[in-house]
């Protein structure tokens, strides 16, 4: 358990007296806030908080933990503070796992260029993990896809790159120009973890049961050897490589929308931390469109319902 993210829920908790509120302003859903505090009291072996339908009461050993836990949490920020500024300016950014090499590698040098003097320092995080990441202030900034809720967060321009599927090249779809979503039908699916990735999650098992393909078993992970060994299919951009063919998918019923994220409490941040985000805000939505083949989330074609000729209205 890392003692010191559970201590700073437990100080913004007992500080609003008010899971909802707290969850708020951390920047994330309320049930995993509460089994945090939960795994908290288990360490500890004390009930910290009186929870009751109307109110949320300090124990008396919350109360005696509130004072050490605040004072541990600003020694652990001074002691990031110190070291940050010992290496120079950082802004510490978070990607998908599943983002192309190249596109970060761009990423890197598009910023570097603006930004000579700051060193960007990239870390693989999925969606959810990086709401809290954001909401810790372990990153500055991150690239998310949505749908995302997290109020505590502001975005940037919303860029959508439309999904094809990802097949093993000896596929019988492989030989097709495009591929219909019914046509997976009775193949596995691999995807993001649940976890990782909620709303996209979520959108695309919506999309596919809308157009006649419900997966035999959905299998979670980053990587794609279960694709190339015929044993699941993906969903992506288009990439090449040995073993796989991408095939765009009829009426491109699937797609991923991607943003930035940051955290909205500008009095937390610095003028300059706050123009290093903007920086790279900019260059993110530059590099996506230029290296990954993202579009303007108001030009995309609109997803339509296609179906396949002898399909019922």
């Amino acid at each position: 358990m890392d003692l010191v993210r559970h201590l700073r829920y437990f100080t913004v908790v007992a500080e609003e007296l008010h899971f909802g509120n707290a969850a708020i302003r951390l920047g994330m859903a309320q049930p995993p806030l509460s089994q945090r505090i939960k795994r908290l009291e288990e360490e500890l072996g004390v009930r910290l908080f009186d929870r009751s339908a109307r109110q949320v009461r300090l124990t008396e050993a919350g109360r005696l933990l509130l004072g050490e836990a605040r004072e541990i949490v600003a020694r652990v920020d001074r002691l990031h503070d110190l070291l940050r500024q010992g290496e120079g300016s950082v802004l510490k950014i978070g990607v998908p796992p599943d983002l192309a090499a190249a596109v970060i590698a761009a990423l890197v040098a598009g910023f570097r260029e603006s930004n000579p003097d700051v060193r960007l320092a990239p870390a693989e995080i999925w969606t959810a993990d990086q709401v809290t990441a954001l909401a810790e202030g372990a990153i500055d900034v991150g690239l998310v896809r949505h749908p995302v809720s997290a109020p505590a967060l502001s975005f940037g321009q919303i860029l959508v790159q439309p999904y094809g599927v990802l097949l093993a090249a000896d596929d019988p779809l492989a030989d097709t120009g495009e591929v219909h979503l019914a046509d997976l039908a009775g193949r596995d699916l691999l995807m993001p973890p649940r976890e990782g990735e909620p709303g996209l999650r979520a959108e695309t098992l919506a999309a596919c049961r809308r157009h006649g393909y419900v997966p035999a078993q959905v299998h979670q992970g980053a990587g794609l050897g279960l694709v190339m060994a015929g044993a699941a299919v993906a969903f992506g951009p288009r990439t090449e490589s040995p073993g796989l063919v991408w095939r765009p998918l009829l009426g491109s019923p699937i797609a991923s929308r991607v943003s930035t994220a940051w955290r909205t409490a500008a009095t937390e941040r610095s003028a300059e931390k706050s123009a290093e985000v903007a920086d790279f805000t900019a260059v993110a939505v530059r590099t996506l469109k230029e290296s990954a083949g993202m579009i303007d989330e108001a030009a995309a074609p609109a997803r339509r319902v296609s179906r396949r000729p002898g399909m019922l209205a």
